[in-house]
């Protein structure tokens, strides 16, 4: 027998090869361990703070509603306490919303009135049944999202908003755990509506190389999505500017479609008029000229510019009664903040209003 060889039963062992296989294995395990406590490190701070934040929206639930005292969330559901916006913290409604009467009207009848009264349907039930799914599509800053927190806020029903980063996790099944989990939420929370913004990036068009983990995310969406009850007390709302990217089979859950484009000259006249109406402007503003200059703006467009204007008012009050940060005008001779004038809508340099983002 050798130094380094053993001969037992008839079978040379190398004990040096030996140990280092008992070397790298247990290296190996170290550091699997390792990696393995830093994640949980890092997934435990997040978690940590994520229920506590969770924690705080279902005791305003509870307060806010005594018949939900009672139900029982689990783990993924508690997760995602942290995407519900209640009806009473939303502060969007119709009348915030300009230029789109004609879809609010049936919005209203296709939409509110199921969530609010399905019994009303009751009589045409066999013919007549809330959308499951509702799509708002066309060009970014035109009201989409707008849109669907009003609706929340007119029906009372709680908004679940939905993003990828909600949705995806970095361990196999995890994100078929919390796709169920949105479902079970909201048949728990009804009247609720599940927002996805961009819904393009989750339910567009599927193809043979998609990844196995994303092929099955979407089907186990399609299949909780055909499993809702038929009483409009749960809907998916869904905004988009590439509505053509998304699969046929998701369009289909989505009868009720709107487009929303950018303002007409109409629309971009009441939606200047809604920004403007607790706004101070000058004797000789005149809106309709606004309203001619400002062609192929979106309504965010419309909302960033009437902004910049009285920002521009602001820092000549600024300018006028402080100095190095300090007030230097005596209280009785401070003067007030001027009301807009219309050229403050123009950039100096050019004397015209600037040209809407493409």
């Amino acid at each position: 027998m050798s130094r380094y060889k053993l001969n037992l039963w008839g079978v040379k062992i190398d004990l040096k090869l030996v140990g280092d296989v008992f070397f790298l294995t247990g290296a190996g395990l170290s550091m699997y361990y390792m990696v393995n406590h830093l994640l949980s490190e890092m997934d435990g701070g997040k978690n940590k703070e994520s229920l506590k934040n969770s924690n705080k929206v279902l005791k305003k639930i509870q307060l806010g509603n005594g018949a939900l005292r009672d139900l029982l969330f689990n783990e993924y559901e508690r997760r995602l306490l942290n995407a519900l916006v209640l009806p009473e913290d939303l502060t969007v409604t119709f009348d915030d919303i300009g230029g789109l009467q004609p879809i609010i009207d049936e919005l209203h009848e296709a939409v509110i009135l199921p969530l609010t009264e399905p019994d009303l349907f009751s009589a045409y039930s066999s013919l007549v049944q809330s959308p499951k799914g509702v799509l708002f599509y066309g060009p970014p800053g035109c009201g989409k999202t707008m849109l669907a927190k009003a609706i929340a806020k007119e029906s009372g029903a709680y908004f679940l908003l939905i993003r990828m980063l909600t949705i995806m996790n970095m361990w196999y099944g995890e994100s078929n755990k919390m796709a169920d989990a949105i479902f079970s939420l909201a048949n728990k929370l009804q009247p609720c509506i599940i927002f996805i913004d961009e819904i393009d990036s989750f339910l567009r068009e599927r193809a043979s190389g998609d990844h196995e983990v994303s092929a099955m995310l979407k089907a186990e969406f399609m299949t909780l999505w055909d499993g809702l009850s038929s009483n409009g007390r749960i809907m998916v709302m869904g905004a988009t500017n590439r509505h053509n990217d998304i699969d046929l089979a998701f369009m289909r859950r989505m009868p009720k479609r709107f487009a929303i484009g950018k303002p007409d000259e109409e629309q971009r006249q009441s939606i200047l008029t809604k920004i403007l109406r607790d706004t101070a402007v000058d004797e000789s503003f005149d809106l309709d000229f606004l309203v001619r200059k400002t062609e192929g703006y979106s309504g965010s467009e419309l909302r960033d510019l009437c902004r910049e204007a009285a920002l521009k008012s602001m820092k000549e009050y600024i300018r006028t009664n402080y100095k190095n940060r300090q007030k230097v005008t005596e209280e009785n001779d401070e003067k007030a903040v001027r009301p807009l004038c219309l050229s403050d809508f123009f950039p100096e340099s050019q004397g015209t209003i600037p040209s809407p983002v493409d």
